[in-house]
C-alpha cells in the first residue's frame, strides 16, 4: 500500500439543499449562489440529479455530454478553483440515457462515472442504461471513487480497500429509508478502511417523496466527522491523510481481503 503521509489535507464542501423539480435553470442559479459561498475547498459535492430531481423523464430532460450543465460546471469549477461533482441526466454518444456523475476540474477537464445500480423500485432501469465500470479519480494525490445513491447497497461494487482513500456517494435518498442510509455508510467506511463522504438532498420532489438529508462525512472507523442532519446549506470539513495512513498501518485488514473480479 502506498504511503499517504505526504499528502495534503483534502478539503471538502458538501451542499445539501432542495431541488426544483424539472427546472434546470432554477437549480443552476441556486447552486451558483451557493458555490459563491464556498470557502477554500478542493472538492465540492452536489446531490444526485441536481438539475432536475430524481426523475424518470429521461427522454425530455437528458442533456448531451457537452450540454449546458457540463459547461456550467466547468465555469463554476474555474470560478472557485475547486473540483465540482454531482450527477446529471445525460444522453450519451451512443444514444443511451445515463445517470451520470460529472467531475469538473478547474482546468476545464470533465470526467464521469455512470451509475451502475439502477433503482428498479422507481423504474430507473427502464429509463436509463447502467454503467459498465468502476472509476477512480485523483485529486491532490488522493484516490477518490464516486458512486451514486442505490450503489450504496452493493458492497462488492464499493469494495476496493487497497486503492481508495475516499468513497464518494451522491444521492436522492428518501426519508422513508433514512435508517438504511445511516447504517450502510459507516459499514462502507469500515470495510474499505477509507473515508466516506455522502451528499443527499432535502425537501420534497415532484412526486411527493420527502428527503431528509443526512449528508455526512465519516472516517475509516465509521466515526462521524460531519453531520448535516436535515439542514439546508453548505458543510465543510478537512480529511487528514496522515490519520488514514496511521490507521491502516495499525490495522491492515486489507492484507487479508478476498480477491475477486467484477464481471
Amino acid at each position: 500500500m502506498r504511503d499517504l503521509s505526504p499528502l495534503p489535507d483534502l478539503k471538502l464542501a458538501l451542499i445539501q439543499t432542495t431541488l426544483v423539480w424539472h427546472d434546470r435553470q432554477a437549480n443552476l442559479d441556486h447552486f451558483s449562489t451557493l458555490l459563491g459561498q464556498v470557502k477554500d475547498a478542493d472538492l465540492v459535492i452536489l446531490p444526485e440529479m441536481f438539475t432536475t430531481g430524481f426523475s424518470m423523464d429521461s427522454e425530455t430532460l437528458a442533456e448531451p455530454e457537452d450540454g449546458p450543465t457540463s459547461e456550467w460546471m466547468k465555469e463554476q469549477a474555474k470560478r472557485i478553483q475547486a473540483v465540482i461533482t454531482g450527477s446529471v441526466i445525460i444522453r450519451a454518444a451512443d444514444g443511451s440515457h445515463r445517470n451520470r456523475l460529472l467531475w469538473a476540474r478547474p482546468d476545464g477537464e470533465v470526467l464521469y462515472y455512470d451509475k451502475r445500480h439502477l433503482f428498479r423500485m422507481a423504474g430507473e432501469h427502464e429509463h436509463y442504461s447502467p454503467g459498465e465500470r468502476q472509476v477512480m479519480f485523483e485529486l491532490n494525490g488522493w484516490r477518490i471513487r464516486p458512486l451514486i445513491c442505490y450503489d450504496l447497497r452493493f458492497p462488492v461494487w464499493s469494495r476496493d480497500a487497497q486503492d481508495t482513500d475516499l468513497l464518494l456517494y451522491t444521492a436522492n435518498w428518501p426519508g422513508a429509508r433514512r435508517l438504511h442510509w445511516n447504517r450502510l455508510l459507516p459499514a462502507r467506511a469500515i470495510e474499505n478502511l477509507c473515508y466516506v463522504a455522502a451528499v443527499n438532498r432535502v425537501g420534497s420532489d415532484g412526486k411527493g417523496f420527502e428527503y431528509t438529508g443526512d449528508s455526512q462525512v465519516l472516517d475509516f472507523q465509521g466515526d462521524s466527522l460531519l453531520e448535516a442532519g436535515e439542514a439546508d446549506g453548505i458543510f465543510q470539513v478537512s480529511l487528514k491523510a496522515a490519520d488514514l495512513q496511521a490507521y491502516r498501518t495499525r490495522f491492515p485488514a486489507n492484507l487479508d481481503a478476498d480477491t475477486f473480479e467484477i464481471q
